[in-house]
């Protein structure tokens, strides 16, 4: 393991009275895990952070290692209750299908392990998607659309190591959230050259998903695939490397790479929004807010908007970029504090 200070970022607030035991709310991906410390003052109200701390997956043998660190660095706050938003798809016996964490994931392995009374697990976009109420105007940037949505359903979607997306429906004074693995779709591409590439990929796999193009490593294969096209070896090697290139204007080939990125993302996010028939859509996911003024200057929202006669009605839906760092710890809290565990 490496050393801590180069694994994690950390912060602590001191505790004030709670109504809720203080428990561990985590937001677990492909590249990070984030860990809290939460308690709640009162019913309805906004989960604080009592604790925060962000680990890369790559120091750590297994996430009961980073959960083991991150209690013992709480100190005289005990807790026995753990609920983790997880990149892939809970099964009923608490297993996770994923294909983008490096070390399996047993809610009840965790708990025996760390003897702990309770661990629950969720999409982590559905704890996004829990978390959009707690979001305030100084968190997001528009991109499309009014600035408050219409009433009606809203789509949570972001590209990270994967892709992932939840749709969160009102009912009555609150909501329920649908949980989905939008990013293993098939990929629809709308231009020639997005055809071709599409076809370069279809020639090393039978499926190529959505998050195969729309996620960090999906931009690397949109990159490579084009340097494939123009017969040019590749000179990046991380996604890290092509935005900074493509936003730097250094070097063309990534800056078409990003912006057809940024094209195919307007394209899905606008088939996505006609499926659900939602009012509102939040990004979110950990590279958009990285590329924040390269997407707002692309062909995103016209892509977005490029949907034949149904135009019109996408112009009434807003769509925003989520800046909030902690939302995935904050929407696993907000999904516990919501689903009677409480008073079992």
């Amino acid at each position: 393991m490496a050393a801590h200070a180069t694994t994690r970022e950390s912060s602590v607030t001191a505790p004030t009275h709670t109504r809720t035991a203080p428990f561990i709310a985590a937001d677990v991906g492909g590249t990070h895990v984030r860990m809290s410390l939460v308690a709640v003052d009162g019913e309805g109200a906004t989960p604080q952070v009592l604790a925060y701390s962000k680990f890369r997956c790559s120091d750590y043998a297994s996430l009961a290692d980073i959960v083991r660190e991150f209690i013992a660095s709480l100190g005289r706050h005990p807790v026995s209750v753990a609920v983790i938003a997880s990149a892939g798809y809970p099964l009923a016996d608490g297993t996770v299908i994923t294909n983008n964490l490096p070390w399996p994931l047993s809610p009840r392995e965790l708990r025996e392990d760390l003897g702990l009374q309770a661990v629950h697990v969720i999409n982590d976009f559905e704890a996004v998607a829990n978390a959009v109420g707690h979001l305030g105007s100084s968190e997001v940037l528009q991109l499309s659309g009014p600035a408050q949505a219409a009433p009606g359903p809203l789509l949570v979607l972001g590209p990270g190591t994967g892709l992932g997306a939840a749709v969160w429906i009102p009912r009555g004074k609150g909501g329920v959230v649908l949980a989905t693995e939008a990013g293993q779709a098939a990929l629809a591409v709308g231009t020639e050259l997005e055809m071709r590439l599409l076809q370069h990929m279809l020639g090393e796999r039978n499926h190529v998903p959505i998050e195969h193009a729309l996620s960090g490593p999906g931009l690397l294969h949109l990159y490579q695939a084009l340097c494939a096209l123009r017969g040019t070896a590749p000179v990046h090697a991380q996604p890290g490397d092509i935005t900074t290139a493509a936003i730097d204007g250094a070097d063309p080939l990534a800056c078409e790479a990003l912006e057809m990125f940024c094209g195919l993302l307007g394209s899905t996010v606008g088939d996505m929004a006609l499926l659900y028939g939602v009012q509102g859509v939040y990004l979110a996911g950990g590279i958009l807010p990285q590329i924040r003024g390269f997407l707002a200057s692309s062909s995103f929202r016209a892509r977005f908007l490029n949907k034949g006669s149904m135009r019109e009605a996408l112009e009434r839906v807003s769509v925003k970029l989520v800046e909030h760092g902690q939302l995935g710890v904050i929407g696993a809290a907000s999904w516990y504090l919501g689903s009677g565990l409480l008073e079992q």
